[in-house]
């Protein structure tokens, strides 16, 4: 009896990782209708779920609790909450997502999101995120979402968004947004924006833009605030500048500008203020050091004020 002690032991050893393997494709089903309790991989549950990490879900109306992210392709919809022990994901999350590394989807996510290190969805978000490093949207992201590093969308912002470095959107970025180094934005920027840097867009920004180093877009309306400088082409706005507030050849500026050196390479309507300032077509007043304006081709320089 003594001698069949270590075959019986090797035997065990040898079994364990297949009777692991054989109990990892099974399903513990303790529903009735899809209602109740079910471990392991089960396509529909009202109620709990657990598995390791999804492959065959479709709808989970409850709790699912994974370990780990699901394989591709992502699919299935939570309708409750998602957490992760340490990651989950699904196709589409409506309600709380918990993920204490991460949690995604692979199309769209509403309600609230929270990552240790961040929250992605291919879709669009809606509701409340928070990541531990970033947070991310394929389409469009509203509601507020906080992030050390960075927020981002692939279409448009729209809400409260708080990055320690950075706010992008590839669409239009609307709200308040603060970016530790910049906001920027493909499309327009609307609202009250601050960047420790600086705000640019491709489109306008309008409302109050704030930049540590400078506000810059083609066409600007409201309050820009440039530690450094700002400007743009299509500029209806007051601009306060450390140093530089400059409009583009056969641009516009309507409004007011304080800066150090003023220059409007097309047409003033309304007031500079500075030690130097410059428009080739002004129709308002100069106030500094040396004022030039070249009204067409007619030149004049005047210390002090010039008004035209």
């Amino acid at each position: 009896m003594r001698r069949s002690l270590p075959n019986l032991a090797v035997a065990a050893l040898l079994a364990a990782p297949l009777a692991a393997a054989t109990a990892g494709a099974q399903v513990i089903d303790l529903t009735s209708h899809d209602n109740g309790v079910a471990i392991g991989d089960k396509p529909r549950v009202n109620g709990l779920r657990i598995n390791f990490r999804d492959r065959h879900l479709e709808e989970v109306n409850g709790v699912n609790v994974t370990i780990w992210t699901p394989y591709d392709p992502v699919r299935g919809r939570v309708n409750g909450l998602a957490l992760g022990l340490p990651a989950t994901g699904a196709a589409e999350i409506r309600g709380i997502g918990v993920g204490l590394v991460g949690l995604g989807t692979s199309r769209d996510f509403t309600g609230i999101g929270i990552g240790g290190v961040g929250v992605g969805t291919g879709g669009e978000a809606h509701g409340i995120f928070v990541g531990g490093v970033g947070i991310g949207a394929g389409g469009d992201l509203t509601g507020i979402s906080v992030a050390s590093v960075g927020v981002g969308g692939g279409g448009s912002l729209r809400g409260i968004q708080i990055g320690g470095i950075g706010v992008g959107g590839g669409g239009s970025v609307t709200g308040l947004s603060l970016g530790g180094i910049g906001v920027g934005a493909g499309g327009d920027v609307t609202g009250v924006t601050i960047g420790g840097v600086g705000v640019g867009s491709g489109g306008m920004v309008r409302g109050l833009g704030i930049g540590g180093i400078g506000v810059g877009a083609p066409r600007i309306r409201g309050v820009v605030i440039g530690g450094v400088g700002s400007g743009g082409n299509d500029v209806r706005a007051i601009a306060l500048s450390g140093l530089y507030f400059r409009i583009g050849d056969g641009g516009r500026f309507d409004g007011g500008s304080v800066a150090a050196i003023n220059r409007v390479g097309g047409s003033q309507h309304g007031l500079t203020i500075g030690l130097f300032n410059y428009a080739r077509d002004l129709h308002g007043a100069q106030v500094g050091l040396i004022n030039v304006s070249d009204n067409g081709g007619s030149r004049r320089v005047l210390p002090l004020l010039s008004i035209r």
